[in-house]
């Protein structure tokens, strides 16, 4: 995947992006803005690590995030739509996962990441499985997330 390729496919259909980071803590923002004239398109975004900051500025509702866990496709939908809604942006991207190396349960193990993107049309979830460092896991899903957009627009 071609970021610059993707940034102009984006600004040439006029579209604008924003982003909710949890697991991938602005590396997908940082990877945008290294493009220049990505301000055209790209609105910003919130690294939203807390469960309080998922709820207070993406509007996830809190009750989501007790019956499934911050990390659960639920949860990235309503965090993608939430921050879509929040900036006032045509398409969303939103991480929630385990990096690692601690926080994996038997059930949630280290490397499991849930992608959101939303438009006005609908709200996609992947559910991810990555591996090694907490660095290489972070870098897979911000890649896999441009990926997503990219084949989106």
């Amino acid at each position: 995947m071609k970021i610059k390729t993707m940034a102009k496919k984006i600004t040439g259909k006029g579209l604008t992006l924003a982003v909710a980071e949890s697991c991938t803590g602005g590396l997908i923002a940082h990877t945008l803005t290294n493009i220049p004239g990505s301000s055209v398109f790209f609105k910003g975004g919130v690294v939203a690590y807390a469960n309080e900051i998922k709820s207070r500025f993406l509007k996830v509702p809190s009750t989501l995030i007790k019956t499934h866990g911050a990390v659960s496709a639920p949860v990235a939908r309503a965090m993608a739509e939430g921050i879509r809604q929040q900036f006032k942006a045509d398409i969303a991207l939103a991480t929630t996962g385990i990096a690692g190396p601690g926080g994996g349960t038997p059930q949630k193990p280290v490397g499991l990441v849930f992608i959101a993107m939303a438009c006005a049309q609908k709200t996609v979830v992947k559910k991810c499985f990555f591996t090694g460092s907490r660095t290489a896991i972070k870098t897979q899903a911000g890649k896999t997330a441009l990926t997503m957009l990219s084949n989106a627009t």
